[in-house]
């Protein structure tokens, strides 16, 4: 109980002190995932990579994947990958890509799949995407991944001045970069539920800044004389219960989908409960402490000759 007394009440935390500790923890997190999608990549999902993807259930208990895999092995498949799913292991999850990866090849090696495995599994779903297909996919989501960071930029832009969404933006690109990383970091499946999850997770990372900025500005024509430092830590400060009860809620929900989402909801959830954190924290760290380079109480005419007033 002390700790939700602590939350809610009052603070009067430095939180700018810390800002140069979150800058070293935010450029490792950054370089690591850099590192990862450049070198490792995505572990693509049927929606972009093309293929066929299948679950079965065995009708005789926990399933044998190396049994299965020696079957499936005569079909001589371009891709093989069997997953086995569920705590009972009697689930498994096979992505399969058939040698010429055109939408009949793919069709023929599910029929050949389902012929092969029909006595002893149930199938429970099955999903077939050709190659062009997938690639239309995967333009599509970035795209719309750009168009929606774009888009918020310029509300930033129009609600505040540019100073304020230069911070928002760069706090936006540091959350998608991080939690994307994360997601090659743990060759979980990227697909179109995987970008749903980012452009949610930009939603969300921008509220908690709007927010954030708007509290800063309510506070600037509050306290004239207050110094600025001092005032961005107060503005911070002022919204701090707002921003971890809000957090940890959203949090809460989304580690439960997490757990009992299942295999189809993880890249998803595991976006939703990474981005919050990472969210949170650049909200209070990164974009606040950007616009501390600035002198927000500039003149049009000052700003010209110094733009920068603390940095």
């Amino acid at each position: 109980m002390k700790i939700f007394s602590w939350i809610i009440k009052d603070t009067s935390i430095d939180f700018l002190g810390y800002r140069k500790i979150a800058y070293a923890v935010s450029a490792f997190l950054i370089i690591a995932s850099v590192v990862s999608i450049a070198v490792r990549g995505f572990n693509y999902g049927i929606d972009f990579s093309g293929g066929v993807l299948i679950e079965v259930k065995s009708k005789n208990g926990p399933v044998d994947v190396d049994k299965v895999r020696s079957e499936l092995d005569a079909l001589n498949l371009d891709e093989l990958n069997l997953q086995s799913v569920g705590d009972t292991k009697d689930e498994l999850m096979i992505r399969a890509q058939a040698n010429n990866a055109d939408e009949e090849s793919q069709r023929i090696a599910v029929k050949q799949i389902k012929e092969l495995l029909d006595n002893d599994f149930t199938f429970e779903r099955i999903e077939s995407v050709g190659p062009q297909v997938g690639d239309e996919l995967k333009l599509s989501g970035v795209l719309a991944s750009v168009f929606a960071m774009l888009a918020i930029s310029f509300y930033i832009w129009f609600r505040f001045e540019w100073k304020f969404a230069v911070g928002a933006l760069l706090g936006l690109f540091h959350d998608l970069i991080i939690t994307v990383g994360l997601v090659s970091i743990f060759h979980l499946d990227f697909s179109l539920t995987t970008i749903a999850a980012i452009l949610t997770l930009a939603g969300y990372s921008v509220n908690d800044t709007v927010v954030t900025y708007d509290r800063v500005r309510e506070n600037l024509q509050k306290y004239k004389k207050m110094p600025q430092y001092d005032l961005l830590n107060k503005s911070v400060n002022d919204i701090f219960s707002r921003t971890i009860l809000t957090g940890v809620t959203t949090f809460l929900a989304s580690v439960a989908l997490l757990v009992f989402g299942g295999d189809a909801l993880r890249s998803f959830a595991f976006v939703i409960t990474t981005g919050i954190v990472i969210g949170t924290f650049s909200s209070i760290f990164i974009c606040v402490p950007v616009i501390n380079m600035f002198d927000l109480r500039a003149t049009p005419d000052e700003r010209d000759v110094n733009p920068f007033g603390n940095v």
